[in-house]
């Protein structure tokens, strides 16, 4: 039998965390060794009802850190191991002892993958990694803001920030063990939750660019005004409707064929010839965007859902997506269509339902699932390698070490990817390792992405996805565009594409086609939904998964009504917010699933470094999302409800909540014991608090959640935002002031973004200078790229030169429309 993908690997997980165990976790289900370092009693994540998601397949010994022989034998564990996995903060680090400089001295071919709230740099390196801290101070919660019934920010349920920056780490990871397999170096791999949530941004960070620079020509505005009504006519594409028996149906037609299609389904096509409607849907009076608005949910509202779903059945580009509920994704056809849903024997909850490994590898098993372990069932066969001085396993031949300082090249350094597709979620993927030093070659079709055009400022909705890489024109339906593509095919390491299913095979750039000039071509097939199944032929965009996976509804939380008896006022003001929770520009499905893909890609990489079987690397928005949303996609007898936002979307419990204050809002996160008691120590009228015989354990304290919340409002009402901050974190107390600008320009700032180091300057063919992000991973040894956007066909005759294409037969085929230069 094939060995599975880290099969020889072994990876100490010290993290506690959400993000560090869906990272360990990855590896686990891929078949590494991965040990669970638990202090005394367990880990806190055993308290969550996902952790036998978080930890299946992994192994567990108690250990306590805060000790000398426990830091010791956490140290001579690390000696022994390929990857170690931590989520400390920078102080903690010195602490216990841990740090990457010791550990790889001791250890030189360790990768250490270290993933924080803010990173290692800069004023905020040391504030606790909550996500709901992260997502406050870069102002993510007041992006979120619209989808509460009342004024403010809003808690954000879904862990955008952990999810990005376990997968952003992974990247790093990966990235560093394939280096490794150039020099026979490890080295330190550094992630942060803050710029994992910058990956999330489609277009709106190249939006807040043209704004900022043309404020009396371009301005950047939301969905819906200030009274609900609609401001873009992205709404009509993206419809939000209820059926006539009261379920939340999610639209995304964005494309124009697509949304005439939408139209002609809700029984409104001949509004087009009305002269009344010209233009449609864009529209510069208000009267007409309600009105159109209003047929449109009027319409949507004559069928029930089993009728749309005869709709979607008779017409292809139709398509929308049920609001789904908590674990609800579990039985959504596709996912289980694609055996992306599996059922695990635990010993201590019995049968466990939960998402299948994230990326499948074409009919060969990712490797058996295997459930979560007792707490410390392991201790005694782990003292025993603790005590060894060997080093961990040996994957690949030694080459010369690089010399101590020495800045080697990127780990991605002569990776070719192809990538054919168009819009966001597969194409970033493919962006991010660009940073990692992996060239890009975009075929674009003759009109270009998509996406350049999407906006009404030209190239910026497609200026994040393209930077980087080189674009190519070309008409692959014209016999010498996909000859072509075939020549790019056979000198590239992969092949990415996200089309819906049958496409590749009609264009005959699937696997089969594109291995027949490349057996060791790494194929990637990244749709919305699936290569097949009763969902591949669907178009998929980030509101429609957005829906379809639940995120939406785990961040609107428990407020929002679903009934027949809702008047169409009632409809009007309910589907601004669920458009908002499924995700606002600044993070969405399509982020979190190109995060996937570029996971998805260098798992590709590392099996043929590892010198496995060529197979197609399967990855979906669908499955990705399952992952993000891992707190709610855990099913077993008599588990317990996952924690939920209140109804006015202020947080989960008094000591992870909001505050408004006597200016603007704070978020507090001091939900463990030692945070509590940092907090009274700290807080005016504390020690009362601490007394109250209310508040004494942690259980007190849940059972009169409602009594503290209010005590704590009382406290907090009495400052600004920014005293409270200063004052809260200067004691190690988790509360920062909630940003009221938007997360990219909270980014894009001189305290935030240059700061630290979240940022970098590049030069646009047209945006000249600007900043953009900086790679988001950091590695102690290796470089990172950073590489400007690119224009429709600027290196066309380039890469065609490369593969031995003369300038008069370049000329030729431009004249023939089967190429396009820039």
């Amino acid at each position: 039998m094939e060995p599975m993908s880290f099969q020889g690997l072994t990876v100490l997980d010290v993290s506690q965390t959400f993000p560090g165990a869906l990272l360990s976790g990855f590896l686990a289900d891929y078949g590494a060794d991965v040990l669970l370092v638990e202090r005394p009693g367990g880990s806190p994540l055993r308290a969550l009802p996902a952790f036998p998601f978080l930890a299946r397949g992994k192994q567990s010994i108690e250990l306590d850190l805060g000790t000398e022989p426990g830091r010791q034998t956490a140290r001579a564990l690390a000696r022994t191991v390929d990857v170690v996995v931590s989520t400390f903060r920078p102080r903690a680090v010195r602490r216990f002892g841990l740090d990457a400089d010791y550990l790889t001295a001791a250890n030189p071919r360790l990768v250490h993958c270290s993933i924080t709230g803010f990173g290692t740099v800069g004023p905020l390196a040391d504030v606790p990694g909550h996500e709901a801290l992260v997502m406050a101070k870069l102002g993510g919660q007041t992006v979120f803001g619209a989808m509460g019934a009342r004024p403010g920010p809003a808690h954000v349920s879904v862990p955008y920030c952990s999810f990005a920056a376990a997968q952003t780490g992974l990247h790093g990871t990966i990235a560093a063990l394939l280096e490794r397999e150039r020099s026979g170096r490890g080295q330190q791999v550094e992630a942060n939750l803050a710029q994992g949530l910058a990956a999330l941004d489609p277009w709106n960070w190249y939006s807040q660019l043209i704004a900022s620079r043309y404020p009396d020509a371009y301005v950047a505005v939301d969905p819906f005004d200030d009274d609900g009504s609609p401001n873009s006519p992205m709404v009509y594409p993206l419809l939000i409707a209820l059926t006539a028996d009261g379920r939340w149906l999610q639209f995304s037609q964005v494309q124009p064929r697509l949304f005439l299609a939408l139209m002609r389904a809700l029984g409104l096509e001949g509004m087009f010839a009305d002269p009344y409607w010209a233009g449609l849907p864009n529209f510069e009076d208000r009267e007409r965007r309600i009105g159109l608005w209003e047929r449109m949910l009027v319409a949507a509202r004559t069928k029930t859902t089993a009728e749309w779903k005869q709709v979607f059945e008779r017409d292809p580009d139709v398509w929308a997506e049920i609001f789904r509920h908590g674990s609800e994704l579990l039985d959504h056809p596709q996912l289980v269509h694609d055996d992306q849903v599996v059922t695990v024997h635990d010993p201590e909850r019995g049968p466990v339902r939960q998402p299948g490994p994230m990326i499948r590898l074409g009919g060969v098993p990712a490797g058996p699932v295997r459930p979560a372990p007792r707490l410390g069932v392991h201790t005694a066969d782990w003292d025993v390698r603790a005590s060894s001085t060997g080093v961990g396993a040996v994957v690949s031949s030694q080459q010369p070490a690089a010399a101590d300082g020495e800045v080697s090249a990127p780990p991605l350094d002569g990776v070719t990817i192809l990538e054919l597709g168009s819009f966001f979620a597969a194409p970033y993927g493919s962006t991010l390792l660009t940073d990692l030093g992996a060239r890009v070659v975009k075929i674009e079709p003759l009109a270009g992405e998509p996406m350049r055009l999407i906006l009404h400022f030209p190239e910026t909705g497609a200026a994040k996805s393209l930077q980087g890489k080189e674009s190519v024109a070309v008409d692959m339906t014209a016999p010498e565009g996909l000859r072509i593509i075939h020549e790019l095919a056979r000198r590239a390491d992969v092949v990415l594409q996200c089309f819906r299913a049958g496409v590749a095979e009609r264009h005959r750039i699937d696997a089969e086609a594109l291995r027949a000039v490349n057996p060791d071509l790494v194929y990637v097939s990244a749709p919305g939904y699936g290569s097949g199944g009763p969902c591949g032929h669907r178009p998929a965009f980030a509101p429609t998964i957005g829906a379809g996976s639940g995120m939406a509804m785990r961040n609107a939380g428990p407020g929002i009504p679903a009934r027949v008896d809702l008047t169409l006022d009632d409809i009007k003001r309910v589907a601004p917010r669920l458009l908002a929770a499924g995700g606002p520009v600044s993070a969405q499905a399509d982020g979190v699933s190109a995060l996937g893909v570029a996971t998805a890609i260098l798992l590709g990489l590392w099996r043929r470094a590892r010198g496995l079987a060529p197979v197609t690397v399967n990855t979906s928005m669908l499955a990705t999302a399952s992952y993000a949303l891992a707190e709610d996609m855990v099913d077993y007898p008599g588990r317990a409800p996952t924690a939920m936002v209140d109804s006015d979307l202020l947080g989960i419990s008094a000591l992870y909540r909001m505050y408004e204050t006597a200016s603007d809002w704070v978020f507090l996160a001091a939900p463990s014991q030692p945070e509590w008691q940092r907090l009274v120590a700290t807080l005016p009228g504390g020690e009362a608090l601490a007394t109250d015989p209310r508040f004494v354990t942690p259980q007190d304290r849940r059972d009169n959640d409602a009594m503290l919340a209010a005590r704590l409002a009382e406290v907090f009402a009495s400052r600004e935002a920014v005293a409270w901050e200063q004052q809260l974190l200067a004691a190690d107390v988790g509360c920062v002031a909630i940003a009221s600008r938007p997360v990219e320009e909270v980014l894009m700032s001189e305290e935030i973004g240059r700061a630290h180091g979240y940022v970098a300057e590049t030069v646009h063919p047209l945006f000249d200078e600007h900043v953009r992000l900086a790679p988001l991973v950091r590695f102690s040894r290796s470089a990172t790229v950073v590489r400007p956007g690119c224009l429709l066909g600027q290196h066309t005759a380039a890469v065609l030169a490369e593969i031995g294409y003369g300038e008069a037969q370049v000329q030729q085929l431009a004249d023939a429309g089967v190429i396009k230069l820039g």
